[in-house]
């Protein structure tokens, strides 16, 4: 990647094919060194817990939400858009590097697949935005504890499927994303 001498911002997800749970963007202008940084699916919860306050301390950074009725009303795409606008709005003036292949049509941002594992601002925009997205799915496990949310965090895990065709969705599920058993029918 070509730089410009601007300050870099790493921009990353969590939440994109979960079930239930929001959307969660963070992009992130380190200001500090934070050791150990890396995609945060490489990490186990503890190490990213840990390095989520020394993140924070360290930076500049924007965290953007979609809960899964936005995600169901406005479609993943266009809370990518919208939340990639959000970022360059409240972080300006720099060079903006996402992790993945696209865009989503928003200019001035360029793309690199697995940036979460190569490039610290990435790595450290990762940990935010799935320690926010974690965080608040065990807070509504609280809400609704008969699915496990604080398990499998909304993901299509064998239990929460399970759980899913017992006692069909809860608010937090998102409503546009099928689940076989439960939107299909079932030849039994």
């Amino acid at each position: 990647m070509k730089r410009q001498n601007k300050p870099l911002c790493g921009i990353d997800e969590a939440g994109r094919g979960p079930l239930a749970g929001s959307l969660v963007m963070a992009g992130v202008l380190l200001t500090g060194e934070v050791a150990g940084l890396m995609d945060s699916k490489k990490l186990t919860e503890k190490k990213r817990e840990a390095l989520y306050p020394l993140v924070v301390a360290n930076s500049d950074y924007h965290i953007v939400s979609f809960s899964a009725a936005e995600v169901d009303e406005l479609g993943i795409s266009e809370c990518l858009h919208r939340g990639l606008l959000s970022i360059q709005k409240y972080l300006p003036n720099v060079e903006y590097l996402f992790d993945g292949n696209s865009t989503f049509g928003v200019d001035n941002i360029t793309t690199m697949v697995k940036a979460d594992d190569k490039v610290q601002e990435v790595s450290a925009a990762s940990i935010l935005a799935k320690v926010t997205r974690d965080r608040e799915i065990v807070e509504q496990a609280k809400l609704y504890p008969e699915y496990g949310f604080e398990k499998h965090k909304g993901y299509g895990t064998k239990a929460h499927m399970e759980a899913l065709v017992k006692y069909n969705r809860c608010p937090i599920h998102r409503k546009t994303f099928r689940v076989k058993g439960l939107d299909e029918p079932t030849l039994l």
